[in-house]
């Protein structure tokens, strides 16, 4: 990238103004020149040269006119979403969920692609296809994949762990081999880690200072947010959880538990879920969203495996509460997501005599969580990607 201009010069205010421009093009949308001088404060022959040089250098388009009364009407311009993009990626036991992220922040469809014996580039290679044909765009606008995994990337080795769900994926050197593959940046993260980002952009964290997600799936595994930010641990496996061994007390649960992932792990949940008569419970539905099994919610089997789950599920809090004391616990993942509000108000009710009022509740982010975590990570990267290329337009 080309050295900033020097703060107070020419060059260095028409790039503050530059990014001014894109920054309320991307919050606002569709604007007009003469909106853009109004929201932030500048003349409109400054705010028309901001918009030539943005439109000059293929960052924004004209979409529209706007009717302003007498005389012509005036175009309206929008950020070009299709200059950068990235594709946010969730890889489970069996498919890889891959969507198209630009600029503005826009829906893009989500495609489904198996999880084949194939390299590991093959993989990601053809997730990216298969959002971008989904979205209509070509794959060679993308800059960037954000890729959420059921494991853990040590940032100082490049080494992967906790990797059982990838089979052929290779421990060491992941990021390396994947970015000389495909040819772009790619971030990978823990799924956990990743729901907990859009827990905290529009989801039950939005409004804290700080959090803890519990996210029970095939696997479980614990995301602490300290202001926004996700606590990953010197090697990256901070949150692992479901290695941890139960108590002799928990274990009366189910004597065959050694660990909190028998307790509740998504093999225990099926297994429960069947014979409460509820065996989709937690799997998905059309939008993704796990469902509370077929019989629906409030039914006497669902109450009854509810029930069942609160006492386990409350194994697995007090750890978190025991060293961590966050603001809220939220209950994640399909497991957390199935139960909702009524797991969450049983599992508060089980730990209130011993740990006072716990704030405990259910996920606020309706369906796909690891991916809108990864788009989130990468909306940063695109529109920092942009702004980059304001830099270099400046003369």
């Amino acid at each position: 990238m080309a050295d900033r201009p020097v703060r107070g010069t020419p060059a260095w205010l028409r790039e503050t103004n530059d990014r001014t421009a894109l920054s309320l093009l991307l919050e606002h949308g569709v604007l007009t020149r003469s909106r853009i001088g109004e929201l932030s404060g500048l003349s409109k022959p400054t705010a028309a040269q901001m918009v030539s040089r943005l439109e000059t250098a293929g960052l924004i388009h004209v979409v529209g006119e706007v009717s302003g009364g007498r005389g012509p009407n005036a175009a309206s311009y929008a950020v070009r979403t299709d200059r950068m993009l990235g594709v946010a990626i969730d890889i489970d036991a069996t498919v890889l969920r891959s969507t198209v992220v630009d600029a503005a922040g826009g829906e893009h469809p989500i495609a489904v692609t198996p999880l084949a014996a194939r390299t590991p580039e093959d993989d990601v290679r053809a997730a990216v296809d298969a959002a971008c044909s989904a979205a209509g765009v070509g794959s060679d606008r993308v800059r960037a994949v954000c890729i959420g995994v059921q494991g853990a990337l040590d940032p100082r080795t490049d080494e992967l762990t906790y990797i059982e769900t990838l089979p052929g994926w290779p421990k060491q050197g992941i990021l390396r081999r994947l970015e000389d593959a495909l040819g772009l940046d790619v971030h990978i993260d823990n799924d956990a880690n990743l729901a907990a980002i859009a827990e905290r952009a529009d989801g039950a964290g939005a409004d804290t200072g700080g959090f803890a997600l519990l996210w029970m799936g095939d696997g479980l595994g614990l995301a602490v947010d300290q202001g926004g930010a996700v606590h990953r641990g010197a090697s990256g496996g901070a949150g692992e959880i479901g290695y941890l061994p139960i108590s002799r007390e928990a274990a009366a649960l189910d004597p065959d538990a050694h660990d909190l992932q028998d307790l509740v792990g998504g093999p225990t949940v099926a297994r429960l879920a069947a014979a409460h008569g509820v065996p989709a419970f937690g799997e998905p539905d059309a939008t993704g969203a796990p469902g509370a099994g077929s019989p629906g919610a409030g039914s006497s089997g669902v109450d009854a495996l509810i029930a069942e789950l609160a006492p386990r599920v409350a194994v697995g809090v007090v750890p978190v509460l025991a060293l961590l004391d966050p603001e809220r616990i939220v209950l994640g993942g399909p497991t957390g997501r199935a139960g909702g509000a009524l797991l969450a108000e049983r599992v508060t009710a089980l730990l209130r005599e011993q740990w006072g009022s716990p704030t405990i509740v259910a996920t606020g982010v309706p369906a796909h969580p690891v991916l809108r975590g990864a788009r989130e990570h990468l909306l940063g990267e695109v529109r920092g990607a942009l702004f980059a290329e304001v830099s270099r337009i400046t003369v």
